[in-house]
């Protein structure tokens, strides 16, 4: 069980991010300072770097993980992999309240459409499979430092980018939507993997 500080912290972490959400939504990321959402959630400018390095930071952390990963846990053994991952993002997404899931999307959008956030994304590449292979690997009762278990954890990241992409192309797409619809297509494998290739 976690701390009251522990809980404290977190919950001054989700009032900074909520804020800066709803100030980017309504005056857009580039016109809003750090001052504009300490001002905001009633903390010291200082307090906000506490618990985020940079403004970006705010955008690409990241709350609903815990609660895929509880979601994860209640799926009942022996259930496929790719189908249990598939199961508790849509049990996350379906347990968020229609602001929290409006804010989940802006985060995305913010991904796709601010340089500085897709970089610092892009930065973290190697860290966020770490940190997917940190909840596939248990559940699979293997090491996360095995090969399939990384290469799996590379290719679920990559969904997301593929779901970034199209939601990019077509706006009127959902990113959790379209995210489970990819994943929907990875459990019969790589998609035309053993397609032959036309030639030049």
């Amino acid at each position: 069980m976690t701390s009251l500080r522990e809980r404290k912290k977190a919950r001054t972490r989700a009032e900074l991010q909520r804020h800066a959400l709803r100030l980017f939504a309504e005056r857009g990321y580039e016109a809003t300072t750090v001052e504009d959402i300490a001002a905001a959630a009633e903390v010291a400018r200082s307090t906000f770097f506490r618990y985020f390095a940079a403004k970006e930071d705010v955008v690409l952390f990241d709350d609903v993980d815990p609660l895929f990963e509880q979601a994860l846990a209640a799926v009942p053994a022996g259930t496929p992999l790719l189908v249990a991952l598939i199961e508790a993002m849509r049990a996350t997404f379906t347990g968020l309240d229609e602001q929290k899931r409006a804010d989940e999307e802006l985060r995305m959008r913010l991904v796709r459409t601010v340089p500085e956030i897709a970089a610092a994304l892009r930065a973290r590449g190697a860290w966020e499979v770490e940190q997917t292979t940190r909840f596939v690997a248990p559940a699979l009762g293997r090491s996360p430092d095995d090969i399939e278990v990384v290469t799996l954890a590379g290719a679920l990241i990559g969904a997301r980018f593929a779901a970034q992409t199209l939601v990019a192309r077509e706006p009127h797409r959902s990113y959790v939507d379209t995210t489970l619809e990819i994943l929907e297509r990875l459990r019969t494998g790589i998609p035309l993997a053993d397609e032959p290739i036309i030639g030049s």
